[in-house]
């Protein structure tokens, strides 16, 4: 029997359309993003999405920013609310943890307001000392 979903890492089946909704309609961090900005931002990062196996709708995204050296920043992480609750999240995390792990990246870094103990499962912590972040925001 063939998964319900599948993880893919190809940048080329991307739903620009619809990953471009989500964050500027839905998310709390990128509420009102333009489709321009959001199609440069995938174009500059990695990028991740699950797909339904059967129809090959996506149904989850997220996207890294990274020198794929020695730094990257997980960002833009979303699952539709029509397939919530199936463990997606974590089919995508574990998916972009693996396809970032041959790189060996010293510091992989995040920010969430709400999935602690989804991103605590794959070893993501507090900072040791948030106070040496800043941030420059327009």
């Amino acid at each position: 029997m063939t998964e319900p979903y599948s993880f893919s890492a190809a940048a080329g089946k991307i739903d620009r359309e619809r990953v471009h909704q989500w964050l500027s309609e839905q998310s709390y961090w990128a509420k009102g993003r333009a489709r321009e900005v959001q199609d440069a931002a995938i174009d500059a990062s990695r990028n991740y999405g699950v797909y339904d196996a059967e129809t090959g709708e996506q149904v989850a995204y997220a996207r890294v920013v990274t020198d794929a050296v020695t730094f990257a920043w997980l960002c833009d992480v979303f699952v539709s609310p029509e397939t919530r609750g199936q463990r997606l999240g974590e089919m995508l995390v574990e998916g972009v943890i693996a396809d970032l792990e041959p790189l060996g990246l010293k510091q992989t870094l995040l920010s969430t307001g709400d999935a602690h103990s989804l991103y605590a499962k794959y070893g993501f912590t507090p900072l040791n000392d948030p106070s040496k972040m800043m941030a420059r925001v327009r």
